[in-house]
């Protein structure tokens, strides 16, 4: 049981190591100085967003949302999940099995607070966004447990 364990652990961190060694280089990126974040973002934006913060559970404006729509990127505007890939985790943070576009999103090894996760990062702006775990649903396996703090929902009205 432990063996089987640890071997679909290294199938997805050898599968992530795989998906994070695809960097796209995009003409578009948005590079500001930490002063500039400052002034645009308000304060738990920056903390989440820039600091890596993390929202309490349970606690975040889009945790319960069901409306259709997408969400943007707070620091920057990117479309990065649809409503569609929305689920309900039971963790306190908006999940998501899966971002609107493979290439809106990077990921990076995360070591900090004494876990080994891999962090979810706006591709457009370095924003953190949260994290990404292999306890998903059926459609991808994937787990995308995002703060409400580095999303901006935008409704659709149709």
């Amino acid at each position: 049981m432990a063996r089987q364990a640890l071997n679909q652990f290294l199938v997805y961190y050898l599968g992530q190591k795989c998906l994070r060694s695809k960097v796209v280089s995009d003409p578009e990126k948005i590079e500001k100085t930490e002063e500039q974040w400052k002034q645009e973002l308000d304060s738990e934006t920056y903390r989440v967003t820039r600091q890596a913060g993390t929202e309490a559970a349970f606690t975040g404006k889009y945790c319960d949302l069901k409306d259709k729509g997408i969400y943007n990127c707070a620091a920057c505007g990117e479309p990065l999940f649809s409503s569609e890939a929305k689920y309900d985790s039971g963790s306190g943070w908006p999940s998501f099995y899966a971002p609107a576009d493979s290439e809106v999103v990077a990921q990076h090894d995360d070591h900090s607070h004494g876990m080994i996760r891999t962090e979810v990062v706006c591709n457009k702006c370095d924003s953190h966004l949260g994290h990404v775990f292999p306890d998903g649903p059926p459609e991808t396996g994937l787990r995308y447990c995002i703060n409400s703090a580095s999303l901006d929902f935008q409704e659709d009205k149709s």
